[in-house]
């Protein structure tokens, strides 16, 4: 059972206490024990050095114990005369002087002169010492014990209310000054626990919590701890501040160096096509040259673009906010990755009602775009991928490809993320796809997930709907209005 450290050092003082005082009453018990049998053998012993005068004359059916009648004799006292191994006779002494006969034991005839413990039955344990009478006989004689252990019984009643009651009154003390103790600790709980609600894998420069000056006296444990989690705590402040200033000079430069490297690119594409139109002939090296300048003058302007919207992304720009249906965009998707691909098969599902929700058209035709191009891109032809449109502004799109490495499915929404050859890059992407997805599904207040295994890899694109988005955030009706032809025309599904 788990329990907290006020209720552990609680419960130790409490159990300590008890120890030790069950210890004290144990060695208290038997110490008086000892005390108390010492000295009824004392009484016993003196008891028998008068049962060997004979200047009492006795009544003749107590001559065989007449010495329990002599005078100063306790009552209960009890006696016996043994002659040849045979108990004679055996009484005690009542309280009004006379004796009663009892049954004696047959251990009495081993009595010697060292006192020890016999019991009688009914009239309890006695401490027993013989003496030999000057007729040769053994005269036994014994004192109850019972004196001595109610005394004893008393006792430990006494020490087992004493105990309780300071048990009770230590749980009461130590409860009060442990928790008081104890409640720094709670106050450093609490910063901690206020620092780690912040969201610090923005990497925003955020300023922490420290704990309070009077928990970080050096002189103390707790403020020892106090004083190391503010330094932590510092340093830890420090570095995201360092961090965001670094972030924040690298996407400067990133979004500075895409926008200058457009109008190179640019230029580098129409000189290549104006060369390519050109009415000087070319021979085929030259020609295959100026296609593959052309080629990848392309690809590194998709490149840089798509490091520019992230860039902007990054630095928290604003995205366009109109109300838009979602099913003309995802057939519009569609539509433009069977073109792409006529050898996979396109399916494509949409409900019965517009999905209405508030964003960037353009950049929500771009995440499902990519969300297929990064289907089109690792699956072989003859790959079935369906996009399914839910009512609860959902996309998902699921293929039914050789699947994501199990290894490479937390990566694979990184930037520039990489996969093994069972999704190979065939077409040479740049990387930043599906970081583009999660980035603008983010900016959308939404969320991407995927789940794949062989044979079945669903990404799923959750968007907050209409009726979530917050007065003020959205504008005009949009494409829903214009998607109802196409939204008939295409419900059916597109295949290849």
């Amino acid at each position: 059972m788990t329990m907290s450290l006020e209720t552990k050092l609680v419960v130790s003082s409490i159990a300590l206490l008890a120890v030790v005082s069950a210890v004290i009453a144990t060695a208290t018990t038997l110490l008086f024990n000892d005390f108390l049998t010492d000295r009824l053998d004392l009484q016993v012993s003196s008891a028998a050095r008068r049962s060997t005068s004979t200047a009492v004359q006795p009544p003749p059916e107590a001559r065989e114990v007449s010495f329990l009648l002599f005078p100063g004799q306790a009552v209960d006292t009890f006696g016996a005369r043994v002659r040849d191994g045979v108990v004679r006779r055996a009484a005690v002494l009542t309280g009004v002087g006379t004796v009663r006969q009892v049954q004696a034991p047959p251990e009495l005839a081993r009595v010697t002169g060292r006192p020890v413990t016999v019991s009688l039955g009914p009239l309890g344990d006695y401490r027993m010492v013989g003496v030999r009478a000057p007729d040769g006989d053994l005269l036994v004689t014994g004192l109850p014990v019972l004196g001595v252990q109610t005394t004893l019984t008393r006792l430990v009643v006494v020490e087992a209310a004493v105990t309780l009651a300071g048990v009770a009154v230590v749980a009461v003390a130590a409860t009060l000054l442990v928790r008081r103790a104890v409640r720094p600790l709670g106050r450093l709980a609490a910063t901690a626990a206020r620092v780690s609600e912040l969201p610090l894998a923005t990497g925003e420069a955020v300023r922490l919590a420290r704990v309070p000056e009077v928990d970080t006296d050096p002189r103390t444990e707790i403020g020892q701890v106090g004083g190391a989690l503010n330094r932590m705590l510092g340093h830890v402040e420090t570095a995201f501040a360092v961090r965001h200033e670094s972030e924040t000079r690298l996407r400067r430069f990133i979004a500075d160096a895409s926008h200058e490297l457009r109008t190179p690119l640019a230029s580098i594409v129409g000189y290549a096509e104006l060369t390519r139109r050109g009415g000087e002939p070319h021979g085929p090296q030259t020609t295959h040259a100026l296609g593959r300048i052309r080629s990848e003058a392309g690809r590194m302007t998709t490149l840089v673009e798509d490091l520019l919207l992230l860039a902007r992304l990054d630095a928290g720009r604003p995205l366009e906010r109109a109300e838009l249906d979602l099913s003309p965009i995802v057939v519009n998707a569609v539509s433009d990755a069977y073109a792409a691909a006529p050898g996979h098969r396109w399916l494509v599902s949409l409900p019965d009602q517009p999905v209405l929700v508030v964003g960037d058209a353009d950049r929500l035709h771009q995440v499902v775009t990519n969300l297929l191009a990064n289907a089109r891109t690792h699956t072989p032809p003859g790959t079935t991928v369906t996009t399914t449109v839910l009512p609860e502004a959902i996309v998902r799109v699921a293929d039914d490809g050789p699947g994501i490495p199990a290894h490479v499915l937390p990566h694979v929404f990184g930037r520039f993320a990489r996969g093994d050859g069972s999704r190979s890059r065939l077409a040479g992407g740049s990387g930043l796809g599906l970081a583009i997805v999660s980035a603008v599904a983010a900016a959308h207040d939404g969320r991407v997930e995927v789940a794949s295994v062989p044979g079945n890899t669903v990404f799923t694109l959750s968007l907050p709907s209409r009726d979530q988005v917050p007065p003020g955030e959205g504008g005009p009706p949009d494409a829903h209005e214009h998607g109802g032809d196409q939204r008939e025309r295409d419900r059916g599904g597109i295949t290849g």
